[in-house]
């Protein structure tokens, strides 16, 4: 059959509007990078092969311009670190063809050659080239994508993942209308195909085309679960019992971008702010910067909502949990952690609600299977009922750990906003805040002679215990502070905190 040389004026005729494909980011060494496929496809006859006609010479086009838009859209240049050293490498944001043409999602067209690829971007709309073709750059700015969560939908029930199902994937979901994105998603440590998908519409039609597809849209034969990324979201948040904060900054996790790590429109904001602090010098009283360590994190603590953290800024350290289920009659926190002593070091941190059957201990790192073994060897009853132990899904053990950095943020910040204020209520001599009054040397909350004799040995540094609480028995809260037995709001274990000045804490305060 005939095939199609890729000459600019062939090219010329080939209107580049059809459907992008996405999965992963776009870096050489990327394990899942992006796909395109365009609407225009040619079916594969019964043996499986795709006849070459001049139609599907035009389809070759069509992907290669569509891959490689995608590497430059806004849906992946600010959030791919990789192509964005690429796309400011140059004052004028010119990258080099050749570079991009070697990604792997390319490598079916590194047989026709770069000059081949060069002469298919000179058809894109979004994309220009250089004089000599051997550059290539975004016609436009970026800019910061709006309403892609609105124009997402979730799908399950794809089976296990085979070679070819992304770009099976992507085809289907051409049917609805053009997309954005299509994401296979992924166990976290294994990588195993959840067998459910993220799709990112390019508008609310095709959205409300494939949600309200009539008959319902189906997988070999199979119908598909499928609902909107807002619902899904809402069901798992429902699932998981989150309420209030925990629940809002679930949805947000969810909401924003689905890779995680490196977003360069968060990195512009931060060298801006840099150059301002530069520029301006430190302001009196300024307030210095708050980071928590946390399971081996160091995070950065924000002010907002009396501490918080960025859901994004959290990396799910997984099997550091265990659940335990069966429990009746009152338990105390101290039936828990007891019998966990002398085995580890740091007391685990215990989330349970009085009146439930079940609840969640937590750790400071990944149980070993010998661990996970002693704890259900030393803990075989609580309440008076035998109790069963096993690892939490890994959904439950995302918002538990998130839970704890954010009452951990609080207290951090509370540490810190304590110490800021100093010791007293005045440093003056004499009268209220002088020399032994209220304020100043010997008085109620004066000096520091007095406070290293009240306060005994300085608790080490630690996450930031003290400001996870539970239902307790005396008045309820949501969750137990971490640290041992007899800590809480009492005592607890003083935060790590990275600032530009030395935090001082004052336990007995």
């Amino acid at each position: 059959m005939a095939t199609v040389t890729a000459t600019p004026e062939k090219l010329a005729e080939i209107k580049a509007d059809d459907v992008v494909k996405t999965d992963g980011t776009s870096g050489p060494t990327s394990e899942s990078e992006a796909t395109v496929v365009p609407s225009t496809a040619t079916p594969a006859d019964a043996s499986g092969d795709v006849p070459m006609t001049d139609e599907n010479e035009k389809d070759k086009i069509l992907r290669a311009v569509r891959q490689i838009e995608f590497y430059f859209a806004d849906a992946n240049l600010p959030y791919d670190k990789f192509m964005w050293t690429l796309h400011t490498a140059n004052p004028e944001h010119w990258v080099p063809i050749a570079t991009v043409a070697s990604f792997k999602r390319m490598r079916e067209f590194t047989p026709l050659g770069v000059e081949w690829v060069a002469n298919a971007l000179k058809t894109s709309d979004a994309l220009e080239v250089d004089e000599e073709s051997k550059n290539v750059r975004r016609r436009t700015e970026v800019t910061e994508p709006k309403g892609q969560f609105e124009r997402s939908i979730y799908a399950k029930g794809f089976g296990e993942e085979a070679p070819g199902l992304q770009q099976d994937l992507e085809r289907f979901f051409n049917q609805y209308g053009r997309t954005n994105a299509v994401r296979m998603r992924r166990v976290d440590d294994t990588k195993l195909f959840k067998s459910s998908v993220f799709v990112e519409f390019d508008d609310m039609s095709s959205v409300e085309k494939f949600l309200n597809a009539d008959p319902k849209p189906s997988w070999k034969g199979e119908e598909l679960l499928i609902m909107s990324k807002e619902a899904y979201c809402e069901m798992k948040i429902k699932e998981k019992g989150l309420t209030g904060k925990a629940a809002s900054l679930r949805k947000d996790s969810l909401a924003g971008p689905t890779r995680k790590g490196f977003n360069a429109f968060r990195e512009m904001a931060r060298e801006k702010d840099g150059k301002k602090d530069k520029r301006g010098g430190a302001k009196a009283g300024s307030k210095p910067e708050v980071w928590l360590e946390f399971m081996g994190q160091k995070i950065r603590v924000h002010e907002e909502d009396g501490g918080s953290i960025k859901p994004e800024d959290i990396s799910l350290v997984k099997g550091a949990s265990l659940k335990f289920e069966g429990v009746e009659g009152d338990v105390s926190f101290d039936d828990i952690k007891a019998p966990l002593k002398e085995r580890f070091p740091r007391s685990p941190f215990v989330q349970y609600t009085r009146g439930e059957t079940s609840g969640l201990v937590g750790f400071d790192k990944t149980l070993t299977e010998d661990e996970i073994a002693y704890v259900k060897e030393n803990i075989k009853t609580l309440g008076s009922k035998e109790v069963t132990w096993s690892l939490p899904d890994e959904e439950a053990e995302k918002a538990f750990q998130l839970q704890r950095a954010i009452s951990s943020a609080k207290r951090a910040l509370h540490f810190s906003q304590k110490d800021d204020r100093g010791g007293g209520r005045g440093r003056g001599r004499g009268g209220r805040g002088g020399r032994g009054g209220r304020g100043g040397r010997g008085g109620r909350g004066g000096g520091d002679r007095n406070r290293d004799r009240n306060t005994g040995p300085k608790p080490s540094t630690s996450e930031a215990a003290g400001g996870e609480e539970q239902t307790g028995e005396k008045r309820k809260r949501a969750i137990e502070p971490d640290g041992g037995p007899d800590t809480g709001m009492r005592g607890q274990a003083v935060p790590l905190i990275q600032s530009t000045k030395k935090v001082k804490t004052d336990e007995a305060s």
